[in-house]
């Protein structure tokens, strides 16, 4: 067991790929924060830190209250001065986000894989795309995604605008052969035509690939939550209960906050998976694949923490099917640290109360328009 200080000068990145799909069925109330299978017991039945290893006992001792300036609450919208929010528009851009006539076969929504009342995933380790084919990356929620400093597993889009135009042209997921396929086919919905000229009534041409993508950009900037721990951070001390408390200075003192930090406890950096140890599975090589540059081989965007309970299995390739077994291969890989039973359910316990409540009006599924003669 390394010491204490030796991890704290380790990046963990708890989740350098802990995100991603969540699992099918319907969610627990989010409102509870409690993780639906985590793999460990609850976090009423904790031991006491006395039966903790040394790291544990170490990190128990004392938390320093200023760490939590590294936090902030979740913002209700994540704006962006590129692309101003208008009601036309984020009606335009539900829309789109829900109608399977964007894929090759009118089978493939945006929410076939990020189902938005599953926390924005949809449980499977890879999802199936255009005739059963699957890729070979999970995908991630798409809550608080409008926040991140990039998009996509290795960074290849700079926002959720420019993220949304990717898939549908992916010939493993939606299969669409060009933006200007898309386009002709919601041309000849007159419905279409119509949401369009309202989202962007200054342009002269308003149906543009690029104009989808900003509607379905602007929908996705205000796919937030707020949970119990946004209600600690704005100065509920009740809001968290013991054990989550306990598991708050673990994940604080041995390092994770290093890499999971800010409003979204990720999101804001690129971190190498296997730091400490390599990574068992090597046959992705991440953000390498983008730049070809040696330096990135392995190296992911990390991933918020909201919601991190009610997303597995979890990383990038969907490995880890619990919470608990993803926060012990965090531990092991990126910090060194064997962690014990009594640690990895501390940590798992704090991460359940950054569940939120899902906008259960903003993200009902819409009637959408229907189909012409030339459809």
């Amino acid at each position: 067991m390394h010491k204490i200080h030796s991890a704290v000068v380790l990046p963990l990145a708890l989740g350098t790929l802990l995100s991603a799909c969540g699992s099918d069925g319907a969610p627990t109330p989010s409102g509870s924060g409690s993780p639906k299978d985590t793999g460990h017991s609850s976090a009423a039945a904790l031991p006491s830190p006395s039966a903790a290893s040394p790291v544990l006992a170490e990190a128990s001792k004392a938390f320093n209250p200023r760490l939590l300036r590294r936090f902030s609450p979740a913002r209700a919208i994540l704006k962006s001065e590129s692309n101003p929010l208008s009601d036309e528009k984020i009606a335009l851009g539900r829309m789109l986000y829900f109608d399977k006539r964007l894929s090759k076969d009118r089978d493939v929504s945006c929410n076939s894989c990020h189902k938005l009342d599953a926390y924005g995933v949809d449980g499977q380790p890879t999802s199936p795309g255009h005739k059963g084919q699957r890729g070979g990356r999970n995908s991630p929620t798409v809550y608080h995604a409008a926040g991140y400093f990039t998009q996509f597993w290795d960074g290849r889009a700079a926002d959720v605008e420019e993220q949304a135009k990717g898939p549908i042209l992916n010939p493993i997921e939606m299969a669409m052969t060009s933006g200007d396929e898309v386009m002709k086919r919601l041309r000849a919905i007159p419905g279409y035509v119509d949401a369009f000229s309202k989202a962007f009534p200054a342009e002269p041409s308003p149906m543009t690939y690029d104009n989808l993508g900003r509607a379905i950009g602007a929908f996705e900037r205000k796919l937030t939550t707020r949970s119990r721990w946004d209600g600690y951070l704005t100065g509920n001390a009740s809001a968290l209960q013991p054990s989550e408390l306990e598991g708050l200075k673990i994940f604080t003192n041995v390092g994770c906050m290093v890499c999971h930090t800010g409003e979204l406890l990720g999101g804001t950096s690129y971190q190498r998976v296997g730091a400490v140890e390599p990574w068992p599975n090597q046959e992705d090589p991440g953000r390498f694949k983008v730049t070809k540059n040696v330096a990135d081989r392995m190296m992911f965007k990390v991933p918020t923490l909201r919601n991190i309970a009610m997303t597995a299995p979890y990383f990038h390739d969907g490995s880890a099917k619990t919470l608990g077994e993803a926060v012990r291969l965090m531990g092991k890989h990126q910090l060194g640290l064997d962690l014990s039973d009594v640690e990895v359910s501390a940590i798992v316990a704090w991460l359940g109360s950054l569940t939120g409540d899902l906008p259960k009006e903003y993200i009902a599924e819409p009637s959408l328009p229907p189909n012409s003669t030339k459809t």
